[in-house]
């Protein structure tokens, strides 16, 4: 059954309704575009009411041709030149985002499937600003030319009728085909997009989109979004529920508490995780909250976790220490810890002969770098806020944090798109001179940061 919000009935040629939108298009523009500002009441009133002059078989769908009139005050003809936050604003709305939770649902859902099947996804926040965007390389390379990448606004007030920004204003999932987009430069894109909801409370808190050819306003791609969505709002709502139940359990008086015994972790829950990237002072995240860890007991841990068969207390203290540390050393920092993890009732402990852990524990670096192996450039580097625990000595952290800056240099200059390149150089290489270079030789000849490439070698000449 096709409902007003697919772009193409089942079996219709897109190459035949492309011609009619684009007709469209060009009357509405030359006839009713000069007119109130974005956002203003349309002239159509009635629901099913054709604009004059209008036939039938060449009328826009009605939520088309009503978007197209709270596009008005947007230039159609306007090149690729949106507004697009700096890197640090868009580090810390990824970070703050609640969509940040649920990434591993979406990768596995939509980003691994759009790379093979050549698409884009998008997500975005409710103001329409795509915070990651990642699917097939070559398609990125070009969408980064009208402005589709990370940071940028693609509401309706920004860009006119799209589908990220037309599924936020209508609250609906919705496809838009071609020359449906108001704006002229992304009359060769198609896209599929869904606002994500708050389970707690309905609101939207962002969207998810599918760009492509023609193929990604096909029919069948609308629910396969929502069905993706509604997954996406079940792990945020169980989410909410974890949380609201820890709240309570750790509101709870102590007297009430019954007298507490160690327990394994619940095996169906997830494994702790270790926070370590961009961290000064380290993060552990597990079912009884989130908690700071003193830069000793991190690299303990890092250490273990990255040892599951276990070290003796020699090997362990010198991966921690180095050559100034010994097993006496060692000890009361292990003693402390194991109190720590007991009372912040981690799930898992410290068994000794050799010293290892008793469970699972993920690190974030580790998770940044299997992401990169599977060619997710752009969610790796989302994921990436800094060296593995800036400022230690421990040779544990100075090895993987080796290891992950080597390993995500080689990958962006090896095979990443030229927007996540750039991204890439801004945030963690503005000295890193083949970086530079590399982006100048891929960039397109009319980029506008091909300007700042320039301007950014000849700063590090001039420094000699």
């Amino acid at each position: 059954m096709t409902t007003v919000w697919q772009a193409l009935r089942p079996g219709e040629s897109p190459l035949e309704r492309r011609r009619v939108i684009e007709r469209a298009h060009e009357r509405f523009i030359s006839e009713f575009a000069q007119g109130p500002g974005v956002f203003d009441p349309p002239i159509v009133e009635r629901p099913g009411t054709l604009l004059p002059g209008f036939s039938t078989p060449d009328a826009p769908r009605r939520i088309v041709l009503d978007s197209w009139f709270r596009s008005r005050g947007v230039d159609p003809d306007r090149g690729a030149v949106h507004s697009i936050v700096d890197t640090d604003e868009l580090a810390e709305l990824r970070r703050t985002h609640p969509l940040d939770r649920v990434l591993p649902v979406l990768q596995r859902l939509l980003f691994e499937q759009a790379s093979e099947s050549g698409f884009i996804v998008a997500i975005g926040d409710a103001e329409g600003r795509l915070l990651w965007v990642d699917g097939d390389p070559g398609l990125r390379s070009r969408a980064e030319d009208m402005g589709f990448r990370s940071g940028a606004d693609w509401s309706e007030r920004a860009v006119g009728t799209s589908a990220p920004g037309s599924a936020l204003a209508l609250d609906h999932a919705i496809q838009v085909l071609g020359p449906e987009h108001y704006s002229r430069a992304v009359h060769e894109w198609s896209c599929t997009a869904a606002p994500v909801h708050d389970p707690e409370n309905g609101a939207i808190i962002g969207v998810v989109d599918i760009t492509g050819g023609d193929a990604a306003a096909a029919p069948h791609l609308l629910p396969l979004v929502e069905a993706t969505l509604a997954a996406v709002e079940a792990e945020l709502r169980i989410a909410a529920l974890t949380a609201r139940i820890e709240q309570a359990r750790s509101a709870r008086p102590a007297a009430d508490a019954a007298p507490r015994t160690r327990t394994p972790r619940d095996p169906e829950s997830p494994a702790p995780r270790l926070l370590t990237l961009g961290r000064h002072t380290p993060v552990l995240a597990c079912v009884s909250g989130t908690h700071r860890l003193t830069s000793r007991h991190a690299e303990i841990l890092l250490a273990l976790a990255e040892t599951p068969a276990g070290l003796s207390a020699a090997a362990l203290a010198e991966v921690v220490y180095g050559d100034r540390g010994s097993a006496a050393t060692l000890r009361p920092e292990l003693l402390r810890l194991r109190h720590w993890l007991d009372a912040h009732a981690v799930g898992i402990e410290i068994s000794t002969r050799p010293y290892r852990l008793s469970g699972a524990l993920r690190i974030d670096a580790r998770e940044m770098l299997a992401t990169l192996g599977r060619g997710a450039h752009r969610m790796a580097l989302a994921s990436y806020e800094g060296p593995v625990v800036p400022g230690s000595t421990a040779p544990i952290a100075i090895h993987l944090r080796n290891e992950v800056d080597a390993t995500l240099r080689e990958a962006m200059l090896q095979s990443a798109a030229v927007d996540a390149l750039f991204d890439y150089a801004e945030a963690w290489a503005p000295d890193d001179r083949e970086v530079w270079e590399t982006l100048l030789q891929i960039l397109p000849p009319h980029s506008p940061r091909r300007a700042r490439a320039v301007a950014r070698l000849e700063a590090l000449e001039s420094l000699g």
